[in-house]
């Protein structure tokens, strides 16, 4: 069942591929900065269709990431774990949406000690958290986490520099269960996955590839990349309204949909 949500966003004024960072990441080549707002604003009309709440964060020049708003917190019963990025070149993106939060009213918020890149990385489900390392999130960030947060924390360990990110490599499908693509994770995380999640919709290396699995569902209604074929056909499959986005153009800076997307939980 389809549950409205409350997502932040930065809309793309900034954008550039100026540095790499990521696999995707080709300077040389750069993105159509008036293409990614055009492919970001369809984004954002389309939760808005829906029925849900868009909140804006006001972007800053020389931050040319911080349209991936899911990077920048996790909220989570109405509090607030701040982002501190691994790298230099995203670091002033933390204390950007932390002040946000706080001058919008929200508290508890929490400045993170140790190194996190937000819903980059955590990814929230009814009873748990899961939570990627490997790649730019530390573990002594999990357990931060779940001391501020009081919701269990379950750690996945990535181990592919394509999918550097958790919600890369898998998405929510709702409160219970997960769509994921294998081999992203260590094969100790995938008994972990495959334990909790029996009846999870496994992706392929294709749709993998297009930044499918950095997906958005409030549980009816999937927004997906265009390009996720056959996982957008299995989605269907299982009843979902599955709803196909362009944003090939932030994807050259390895964002998808969810990258752009940070949900406030109430």
């Amino acid at each position: 069942m389809a549950h409205s949500r409350h997502y932040l966003m930065c809309r793309p004024d900034h954008f550039a591929v100026e540095y790499a960072i990521n696999p995707w990441m080709d300077p040389s080549k750069g993105a159509d900065a008036a293409t990614a707002v055009r492919q970001w604003e369809r984004l954002k009309e389309t939760y808005e269709e829906l029925g849900h709440r868009v909140s804006l964060i006001d972007p800053i020049d020389g931050l040319p990431d911080m349209v991936f708003a899911a990077n920048g917190a996790l909220v989570v019963g109405g509090r607030v774990y701040g982002a501190r990025f691994a790298t230099a070149e995203r670091a002033a993106e933390g204390p950007a949406y932390l002040r946000w939060f706080t001058e919008n009213g929200f508290a508890p918020v929490m400045e993170p000690t140790v190194t996190n890149e937000g819903e980059g990385d955590f990814l929230v489900l009814d009873e748990v958290v899961l939570a990627g390392t490997g790649f730019r999130t530390e573990i002594a960030a999990h357990q931060e986490a779940q001391e501020f947060l009081g919701r269990p924390v379950v750690t996945l360990r990535l181990v592919d520099p394509c999918y550097y990110h958790l919600d890369t490599a898998l998405f929510p499908i709702d409160g219970r269960n997960v769509a994921y693509y294998p081999g992203a994770f260590s094969p100790g995380s995938r008994d972990v996955l495959r334990r909790m999640f029996p009846d999870a919709v496994i992706a392929g290396p294709d749709d993998a590839a297009v930044l499918g699995l950095n997906a958005v569902s409030d549980g009816h209604n999937v927004i997906v990349n265009v390009e996720a074929a056959d996982l957008s056909l299995e989605l269907k499959r299982r009843g979902l309204n599955v709803i196909p986005v362009d944003l090939s153009e932030l994807r050259k800076a390895g964002g998808g949909p969810k990258c752009c997307t940070l949900e406030i939980r109430p």
